[in-house]
């Protein structure tokens, strides 16, 4: 298997890297090529301003085996680590990106390949925002206990989701008997102040739309302040990259020709996966986010996606909307630093 170390974002390997994600351990749209190089041209919207592009790649061939998509930095405790691109505030699920027969040599080979090929003084593989039924962590352990690493597993988060059962009211059946009252309410009340209300997803001019989106975000104080130039540079990016290869769901719901509320989704591998949301506080009286939220898990239903993920955060609104929990979880493994320190740009190969 050679083993190569990219130092620049490997442009060439952008259609075989999407291939492989999507017969991957993990398929999520934060793991694809150009999520993380828009992620990674901000570092995350200034996340990591010291930070230094670790991606490995394996192949046999001309196949493509695996990526391990790491950058090196001193992490939140100044410990020397290998990160996930993507860590950690932004991109909601990470993992190596590798088919499920091919993981554990991967992983074998990939912790021989950091030791020797990787010569920077890193102290930890500090991995963040694994799904916790990732097997990339029954991997890690097996590692661990074969070279006797300090390996931990930190609970993170929830990421409530909704399985969908692909009918509205089979959905709407199944949950409890005043929150389904409570939508219906909502929808007919929205409905009646106005004849002039609808929702949809852009379609045109969607830099223009991106551009709505990100101002109706700020209006919430909180997220104006996270909303920094350069983070809402990379959040602009994200969304045209993903419009871009067809994945982009942003919906507006529309109140007499005025913006009253939207979602910031991506639409993928026939799931939902709730990015962000903006909201219009003129129109608080009709309850724009739920309304806008409950025609999108309509629409889900009838479009026969499989489910509707809030992913990380466990605001109160998602489990009245039916969402039980999984959690992202935190892996760190541990070792000796290296005595080496090498910088520089282009690529590093090793054949075993």
């Amino acid at each position: 298997m050679k083993w190569t170390l990219h130092t620049e974002f490997p442009y060439h390997l952008k259609e075989a890297w999407n291939a492989l994600l999507d017969e991957a351990i993990t398929n999520v749209p934060f793991l694809r090529y150009e999520y993380l190089e828009a992620w990674w041209e901000t570092r995350g919207g200034g996340e990591w301003p010291q930070a230094q592009l670790t991606l490995i790649t394996a192949h046999e061939g001309d196949r493509l085996v695996g990526i391990a998509p790491l950058f090196f930095t001193p992490n939140h405790h100044g410990r020397p680590a290998l990160l996930f691109l993507g860590s950690i505030e932004i991109s909601d699920y990470l993992d190596f990106i590798v088919r499920p027969a091919d993981l554990d040599r991967f992983g074998r080979g990939l912790w021989s390949f950091l030791g020797r090929g990787v010569t920077w003084e890193w102290q930890a593989l500090d991995l963040y925002n694994l799904i916790e039924t990732s097997p990339t962590l029954t991997m890690l352990a097996a590692l661990a206990s074969e070279y006797s690493l300090s390996f931990q597993v930190e609970h993170l988060q929830p990421s409530p989701y909704v399985p969908l059962p692909g009918d509205w009211e089979a959905y709407l059946a199944s949950l409890d008997k005043k929150q389904r009252h409570e939508i219906r309410r909502k929808l007919r009340r929205a409905e009646g102040h106005t004849s002039m209300v609808c929702w949809y997803c852009a379609q045109d001019n969607v830099e223009a739309e991106v551009d709505a989106f990100l101002d109706l975000m700020a209006q919430d104080k909180d997220k104006a302040a996270f909303l920094t130039p350069l983070m809402r540079q990379t959040l602009r990016r994200i969304a045209l990259a993903a419009a871009a290869h067809g994945y982009l769901q942003l919906a507006f719901l529309d109140v007499e020709g005025e913006k009253a509320a939207a979602y910031f989704n991506f639409d993928y591998g026939n799931r939902i996966y709730v990015y962000n949301t903006g909201f219009n506080r003129r129109f608080n009286e009709i309850s724009p986010g739920w309304v806008l939220l409950s025609y999108l898990l309509q629409w889900a239903n009838h479009q026969r996606r499989l489910e509707f993920d809030f992913m990380r955060g466990d605001e109160d609104y998602k489990y009245r909307f039916g969402a039980i929990n999984r959690y992202v979880v935190r892996a760190t493994l541990l070792r000796q630093p290296l005595t080496a320190s090498v910088s520089g740009a282009g690529s590093i190969a090793v054949q075993e």
